[in-house]
């Protein structure tokens, strides 16, 4: 293991979610005297939590002795807040859940970020590992959190890192780090872009000439944040060292070509994260038959691009778990049809849609609205391409229907978060995929 010994030594975990109660665990493995606190009250959190041998300050962290603390870890969804500031200078360190889990790694540690995409990447690089007959932990920001990873013991660790994650790594170095984009997102937590993309870059800066560091090659953001470490780099792109010409990835040195013909990834945008992922997996050593291999047996993430069904000639997608006008930019762009009715909108996110705009005027047959957001982008559309509003999931795919014709792409790549009208994402999802399917049985049976 890579740290010190922490017997002994007192810890204090801030945000006792998933990432919180795994660093709890992983630190009192390691000896230490640990503190948990939360802002939410202790009769929210899960009984498993309370009977841990920690001391749980709740509601607030006004009863924490944060000069007494030698370590501090953050989860992910925690910003600075001014106790902090007693911690730092009583002499602790404060880090991540992230840093602290890969402390305790003896392992190779991959590492995938990105403001979109990076899930469906995490994921096929995880599968394409796992191909070659490695055991592997596949988390962080994608499934278990980081910090049960070091107790599993794999052969090899595969994370998703956000930016929240990368914020406080100070020690984190990846053997290969992949960066797939950088768009504006979380402007919210961040006083600007560039603050946004140097936490996506974090996972370069500790790279040795050792390492691998994967980049789109005309993407400058990402190709000067890989410059902070000294990781070799290796592109993905056109004219990059791992290029897509059809369904294949070609590896540009060698002329091998791998299949993405019966892998289930659609759009151009996720033909350039294969390609991304191929490239993490041939930089780990992974051999072209096992990547071939993995290839034929992957499956997507829902709401991730995913073929909701063929009807008539149009194609409907749920990419529902495009939240930020980067995704869906990416999305619309990457339509292998020749035009997209676009579902839009959901709760505001309050950033510009500019770059949308400019990727209906190139594929946009239509859109549809839904939402609170739907006033804001009919605005910024303006007379781009028709818009109609809906009333609900159901009426937007009917209406979305209408307005294509065959060969287009009915696509619900919303831009916008589905907190005013669902749960969540997936519920969001969901809908669209059943009321798809309502509609090609009503359909039928009219005419029947």
């Amino acid at each position: 293991m890579k740290n010190a010994s922490l017997t002994g030594k007192k810890a204090i975990v801030v945000g006792l979610g998933a990432s919180g109660r795994a660093a709890l665990e992983l630190l009192l493995a390691q000896g230490a005297q640990v503190v948990g606190t939360d802002s939410s009250k202790i009769d929210k959190l899960p009984l498993s939590l309370r009977k841990l041998p920690v001391e749980l300050v709740t509601g607030g962290h006004g009863g924490v002795a944060w000069d007494q603390a030698d370590l501090v870890v953050l989860s992910p969804g925690v910003p600075a807040f001014a106790e902090l500031e007693l911690a730092r200078k009583a002499g602790a360190e404060i880090i991540g859940e992230v840093e602290l889990a890969s402390r305790f790694l003896d392992m190779p540690l991959l590492a995938v970020g990105g403001t979109n995409g990076k899930s469906t990447a995490t994921t096929l690089l995880g599968h394409l590992v796992e191909a070659a007959g490695f055991r592997t932990f596949v988390g962080a920001n994608l499934g278990e959190p980081a910090c049960e990873a070091p107790e599993q013991g794999p052969d090899v660790v595969v994370f998703e890192v956000s930016s929240f994650q990368m914020e406080r790594v100070p020690t984190f170095k990846p053997q290969v780090a992949v960066l797939l984009n950088i768009s504006e997102d979380h402007l919210d937590r961040y006083p600007d872009f560039q603050a946004y993309a140097g936490a996506k870059g974090n996972c370069f800066a500790n790279q040795t000439s050792d390492d691998v560091a994967i980049a789109p090659v005309d993407d400058a953001e990402c190709l000067r944040q890989v410059r902070r470490g000294k990781g070799r780099l290796v592109t993905f792109g056109d004219r990059g060292d791992y290029t897509v010409e059809g369904h294949d990835v070609v590896e540009v040195k060698t002329g091998e070509r791998f299949s993405l013909e019966h892998a289930d990834l659609y759009g151009r945008h996720n033909h350039l994260n294969a390609a991304a992922a191929i490239a993490a997996a041939r930089a780990f050593g992974i051999e072209p038959d096992d990547i071939a291999e993995g290839l034929r047996r992957f499956r997507a993430l829902p709401h991730r691009m995913g073929l909701s069904s063929r009807y008539r000639g149009v194609t409907f997608y749920d990419d529902s778990k495009a939240t930020n006008v980067g995704a869906a930019v990416t999305a619309l762009s990457g339509l292998t049809e020749v035009r997209g009715v676009l579902l839009a909108g959901g709760r505001d996110k309050l950033g510009s849609y500019d770059t949308l705009v400019q990727a209906l005027r190139k594929k946009g047959r239509a859109v549809v609205l839904i939402g609170e957001a739907a006033d804001r982008l009919a605005e910024a559309i303006g007379d781009v391409v028709p818009i109609e509003r809906a009333r609900s999931m159901s009426d937007a795919v009917h209406r979305a229907f209408r307005l294509a014709v065959p060969g287009d792409a009915v696509l619900l790549s919303p831009a916008c978060s589905s907190l005013d009208m669902f749960k969540n994402y997936s519920e969001r999802g969901d809908r669209f995929t059943e009321a798809v399917q309502a509609l090609s049985r009503s359909l039928d049976k009219e005419e029947s």
